[in-house]
């Protein structure tokens, strides 16, 4: 069950990001089958890996096992851009944010 979450979420974040199997392999540095090999059931990914297809997604771990949000890899940079504003900055996020979502 959980191996088929990992190998379904790499599928889904790989597609959202929009690049084939063979790319996501070359650019984590492995050969060409090796996203293909996790995709098809074949292998999983140990964890160390797993941490390096976070950030090569722009997500942390615990972002890629929550499926509630849409984008994930915006939410972070979101909330990395909060975390250098003052309060004063924050509060007036906070206060778009909720007129925006009314």
């Amino acid at each position: 069950m959980y191996e088929d979450f990992v190998r379904d979420r790499i599928t889904q974040l790989r597609l959202k990001k929009g690049v084939s199997e063979y790319q996501m392999s070359y650019d984590l540095g492995h050969s060409r089958g090796y996203i293909y090999n996790i995709s098809s059931g074949k292998s999983l990914p140990p964890l160390s890996e797993l941490f390096a297809i976070c950030e090569y997604f722009g997500i942390t771990p615990s972002e890629f096992f929550n499926t509630k949000t849409e984008h994930p890899e915006l939410i972070q940079k979101a909330l990395d851009g909060l975390n250098q504003l003052n309060d004063t900055d924050l509060l007036m996020v906070l206060g778009l944010i909720n007129r925006l979502s009314k």
